[in-house]
Formats: structure tokens, sequence, C-alpha cells
């Protein structure tokens, strides 16, 4: 007990710090090794010592250190692989402090090479930055960050702030360059970031004179409009519905490979998944919109404010979501931001037996921070009304901006404008583990579509006789595509003859929703409705296609050539899935006139380290579907169970045991065991 208590004494003191010791900005001048997944250089931090304090930490872990220097006198530390301490030679007011320090990180910047095409990126939220530089893991010491990045010449380095410069090294080696960039205002440290790769980009302007800069990789710049549509627009929408300035100099968006999450909103800088690069008809499925919403909005909400502990969160990604959907609702209008937060709610439903903390909890699921908090929001904006709350957001972010705040921040800058009874709103909706449905749905009904919708539901159990007519106005009708899924679901179990005219309706009327809806629906096709069911197979959305191309030749076999010859040539999605489904039915079509050779040996490279794990990931499920491993496809394999995205590696762990099950996989393991590198050596005897 009492070594317990000297722990927890020495991280309050630490996690204190702030308060006595306030970190004002940090230069830092540093090289990026990828062959050696390193991070070395200098650092010089201005601080102010407003208490003095015995010692004065940075976080920095697994790092070693020389040249520590504090006001310009070299000084005695102490390095604890978690933080570096220093105790001498500072005084009240203004002080610096000077070091040098190699990093060897395991988490938070990941060094991912693609057939010698290296793609570098952090993650420091969840993660910590102090795996990779020096700095602060608590998120309530805010400073200013330039960075200037020493790094191969012919990729492009991306930092938070404006890049002041990329000049040739000043060390005189031809091959590298340096990238500096400044920032204006303070930050929490979890919001640094590095991206690097081979990059183009665009730069557009927002109304009020931001430039927003758009990175994209060469291959992909035919996908750059429907992958950034809408981005002003966006943007321009926050400043004006917010009522707040973007407060940073710049934005820019970079899609990376294998990356952990949807996106992550790094202080003027967000870095997304590459699975939102997208052609004009995977837009239609997996656009880049909400993500993009999302991300931009915490440039406020997170950013410019930011929670002070994990209780609070909700602050952040219930107001990212939140804001998300209101930006979308500006494009995509008012039935769709209806429908998700009914969707919401369908998963509330679900998971509330499961699922009893409330968003005012550091341990409340991602679902509650992000969509119970979304709603919060939208309850509080239709009790207090629209112009009472965009006032008093607006007021909160300009008296808290560049600090952090609790909850209760946000609730006071309510009360002042307002007699809302906040305390009982926290109390509801907040603090209790219980979602209010009956309240909800009566919000949700105010919207004509969910009205009409919830209505429709009513009528499941009702013979087709008896809601035929209605079912023919709505298909006719402009009703949005949720109410006609209903129809389409309602007629599912019906038998085609009681349907048929209904389903001609429903692919009429030429909603790409609605279509996919159908094709999703029926899966027993009649021969005299096949011609009408194959315009399926044109409609621009890829996993329309993929669906009913599936039913086809499942229905109709003896027809699978000439479906495969009209969907030959088609990628899909980034990951593949549908050229790789194609390949599977191909070489499993006895009757299909192709070189075989060629495509196994076409799926067979797709696992190699070219490519993101996604396509990889696709490429060992459909060779394990035809049995058909080599032993180069063995290999990768147990190089993806060492990927740094622990979901990747998981994963793959988790396939390499399963057909290890398999005598014929366990034999050709065993036979090329000799063949492999040492680390694929010691991966494989753990699971064989």
């Amino acid at each position: 007990m009492q070594y317990l208590f000297i722990v927890l004494f020495s991280i309050t003191l630490f996690s204190q710090q702030y308060k006595n010791v306030d970190f004002r900005s940090v230069a830092g001048k540093i090289e990026i090794n990828p062959e050696k997944k390193q991070v070395s250089g200098k650092v010089i931090y201005d601080f102010e010592v407003l208490q003095m304090v015995d010692t004065i930490y940075i976080d920095a872990q697994s790092m070693t250190f020389e040249n520590v220097f504090v006001n310009d006198k070299k000084v005695d530390f102490k390095n604890s692989k978690k933080k570096l301490a220093f105790y001498q030679n500072y005084n009240l007011g203004i002080n610096s402090v000077s070091f040098d320090f190699v990093a060897n990180p395991k988490q938070a910047i990941y060094f991912n090479n693609f057939d010698d095409n290296w793609q570098i990126w952090t993650q420091g939220q969840g993660k910590y930055t102090s795996h990779w530089f020096p700095s602060f893991d608590d998120v309530n010491e805010k400073l200013v960050f330039n960075l200037d990045i020493s790094f191969d010449k012919d990729y492009q380095v991306i930092s938070n702030g404006i890049l002041v410069n990329d000049n040739n090294n000043s060390n005189q080696n031809i091959n590298l360059k340096m990238w500096k960039y400044r920032m204006q205002q303070p930050m929490s440290s979890y919001l640094l970031m590095l991206a690097i790769g081979k990059y183009e980009n665009k730069i557009l302007k927002s109304k009020s004179g931001i430039p927003l800069q758009l990175f994209i990789e060469p291959e992909d710049k035919l996908k750059f409009e429907p992958t950034y549509r809408h981005s002003k627009k966006i943007f321009d929408f926050f400043e004006k519905e917010i009522g707040v300035k973007y407060p940073w100099q710049v934005y820019k968006q970079i899609p990376v490979r294998d990356f952990l999450y949807a996106g992550m909103e790094n202080t003027s800088a967000t870095i997304f998944s590459r699975e939102f690069v997208v052609d004009s008809v995977a837009f239609n499925d997996r656009n880049y919109i909400d993500v993009n919403a999302h991300e931009l909005a915490h440039q406020w909400f997170g950013n410019l404010v930011t929670a002070k502990s994990g209780q609070h969160h909700w602050l952040q990604e219930g107001f990212a979501t939140y804001y998300a959907l209101l930006a979308e609702k500006e494009i995509l209008g008012e039935d769709y931001f209806y429908n998700i937060l009914y969707e919401f709610t369908k998963e509330f439903k679900i998971s509330e037996k499961t699922d009893a903390t409330p968003v005012l909890n550091e341990k409340a699921s991602s679902m509650t921070f992000y969509k119970k908090g979304a709603w919060a929001l939208f309850i509080l904006e239709n009790e207090i009304g629209e112009k009472t709350f965009k006032k008093s957001v607006k007021n909160y972010l300009k008296k808290y901006g560049f600090k952090t705040v609790e909850t209760d921040n946000f609730l006071d800058e309510i009360r002042k404008i307002s007699d809302f009874d906040a305390v009982k709103f926290k109390k509801e909706w907040l603090e209790s583990s219980i979602f209010d449905f009956e309240k909800a749905n009566i919000l949700l009904s105010k919207n004509k579509t969910l009205a009409q919708l919830f209505d429709l539901k009513k009528l499941r159990e009702i013979e087709i006789k008896e809601k035929y007519v209605q079912f023919e106005t709505i298909l006719k009708s402009d009703a949005y595509y949720t109410i006609k899924e209903e129809i389409l679901i309602q007629l599912s179990d019906l038998t085609y003859d009681l349907k048929r005219d209904l389903l001609i309706m429903a692919l009429n009327t030429k909603d790409l929703k609605v279509r996919q809806a159908l094709a999703s629906t029926l899966t027993e096709i009649r021969e005299s409705f096949r011609l009408k069911y194959e315009s399926l197979l044109k409609d621009k959305s890829y996993k329309t296609k993929e669906i009913a191309l599936t039913n086809l030749i499942d229905n109709f076999p003896d027809e699978s050539r000439g479906y495969l010859s009209r969907t030959k040539n088609i990628e899909g999605f980034n990951d593949k899935g549908f050229e790789m489904m194609w390949m599977i039915i191909a070489l499993t079509t006895p009757s299909y006139n192709l070189n075989r050779d060629d495509l196994l040996l076409k799926l067979s490279n797709y696992t190699c380290n070219k490519y993101e794990f996604s396509v990889r990931q696709n490429a060992f499920i459909n060779i394990n579907k035809i049995k058909h491993f080599n032993d180069k496809n063995l290999q990768d394999l147990l190089e993806c169970c060492q990927l740094p995205n622990w979901r990747s590696a998981k994963w793959s762990k988790d396939f390499l045991k399963s057909i290890l099950k398999e005598e014929k996989i366990k034999s050709d393991y065993q036979r090329i065991l000799p063949t492999l590198s040492e680390i694929n050596q010691l991966m494989l005897k753990r699971f064989m």
C-alpha cells in the first residue's frame, strides 16, 4: 500500500505541473530515419515558472538524451525512460531548456513501407506523442509547436501550421530537404502530427481566405474531385454556423494507408484513411463527407477548446458528431439528418442492456461519447432554441479558446443567456445511462419523412392487398429512399406474382439506394424479371454491382460467362473487393474462357507489401476460398502478423491460426521454415 501511495503521489504531482510551470513554445529540429524507425534531433522549450518546484518533467518514452541545457547552462538530468526530469538553474519567470534526443518509438509514429515507397504518419490521441517527440501527455499543457523536419527530398513532409520554407539541408546532403513549419497559437501535444509520403496537392481558398490544402497520392489524382467533394462548402458552412472564425492559419487534409481510424483531427492537418479516397462511383457508397466534416469540426471542438479530462470527452466527440450532421444537413438535406439521428437511436436500443455507461464518464464507449453526445446537443438545441444554442456555443468558444474545459463551462454559458434548467438537462442526458426513447421519437416525428416511416412500419403485419395502393403511390412519388426501402422490406417475403409490379416501380425510381435495396431483398429472380434485374449491373454503385452479380450468377448459372464479361475490369473500392470477388467467380466457372494462370498470379500478388492491408486481407480471404496459397502468400501472411497497426496484426494472427488447422498449410509452412527470416521463423513457431 505504501508503494502504491508513492506512485500515485508522484503521478498527481506531475499531473498538476501545468499549474506551476507553463510551457509556452517549442522549437524542434528533427530527422526521420525510416530504415531504423528512428526520430532524432534537437529541442528547445521556452517555459515560465509560475511557482517554484523541485523538478520539472517532460514526457519522453524510451528516449536517450544528451546536452541538456537550462538557460544556456549544462545541467544534470534524470531519464526514467518515461520522463526527462531536470532540477537545476531555472527561476521564477521565463526560462528555456534545450537538449538532443533519440527516439526509437514503438507506437504513435508508424513507418509503412509499400514496396520501397515509404509512408510515415503519426497518431497522438490515445497513443501519446511523447513516444516520438519529447512533449506532454497531459492535454492541459498547451503550447506553440514549431518543427523543422529533415527527410528525403523526393517525398512530401507535412506537419502542423504554415510551411515557411522547404530548402535543401544545411549539411549539404543533396538527397535531403528541410521542411520548416510554424504555428501561432498553442495546442495540446496529442495534436502534433507528421505525415510523409509521395503526394500531389491542390490549394483552395475558403470564403474567409484560409488556404485549404488537399493532398492526394499521384496514382489517385483522378479521384481528387469525388474524394474532396463539398470540402470548401463544409468549411464555409462551419465558419458561418459556429460564428467563430477558423482558429488556425491553414487547413490540410492528407489520406494515408493503413490508418488506425477513419480520421484524426490534428491541429490544422487532418489525417484520414485512404479507404475514403474514392472515384465517382464509390462516392455513392462510401464517401468522405461525414469524416471530412467530423474532423474539421474538431478544429473548434477539441483543438481550440479541449476537454480537461476523459470524463468530458463528449465535449469533443459529441460536438464534432453533431456539427458534422449539421453540415451534412446543409449538403444532403433534412431527411438525411433526421434519418441518421434515428439510426443512432436504433443502435442505442440494441446496446441498452450491455452499454450502461453515461455520457459524462471517462469509461463511456465511443458510441456514447459520439452519438449519445450528439443526441444530447440535438435535445439541447430543441429545448433552448437555435438562436440561444448558437450564441451559447459562440460565447463558449470565445471565452475558452486555446484553453481546456469541463462540461459545466459550456452549460454556464447557456445559463447566462437563458433560464434553461441546465442541472436537469445534465442529469437526464449526460449523467444518466438511460436514453429517453419516448422523447427522442417525439422529436424525430417532427420530420415528415420519419413520421411517414414510423406509420409505414406499423403495416408490417397487414395483408398486401390492404396496403398495395399505398405502396404504389409511394413508389411513384419522390419520397425519401428510406420510405421505399421499408416497402421493399415488407415485400421481401411475398411471392413474386404479388409484388412484380411494385418491384418494377422500385427499379424505375432511378434512386441508387432504392435499387440497391431491391438488389439486397430480392434474392430469387424469375426469368421474366431477369432483364430488368440485370440493369442493376450498370448502376453507379460498386455495392449494388456486387450484390447483383452474385445474385444473377446464383439464379442463372448458365449465363455466368455473359455476366463475367459485362463486369470485367471493375476494380471497385480501394480494397479491390469487387475485382477479387470477380476473380474467384471466374476461376470457379469452368465455361469462362480465361488465362487461369495469369489470374491466379494477379490474385496471389495482392498479398505482397506493395498494397495496403485491406487489399492484402481480401487477397488472403479469397485465396483461402480456392485453397491456392503459394509460398510467397504464406510468407506475406507472417509479415502481416507484424504490422504496426494492431488491428491488422491481430486479424492476420487469427487468420494464421485458422488456416494452420489444415494439414496441407501446416506441411507447407514446415517445408519453407528454413528459408524464412529469423523474425518470421519466430512468429511461425508461436503458432505451429
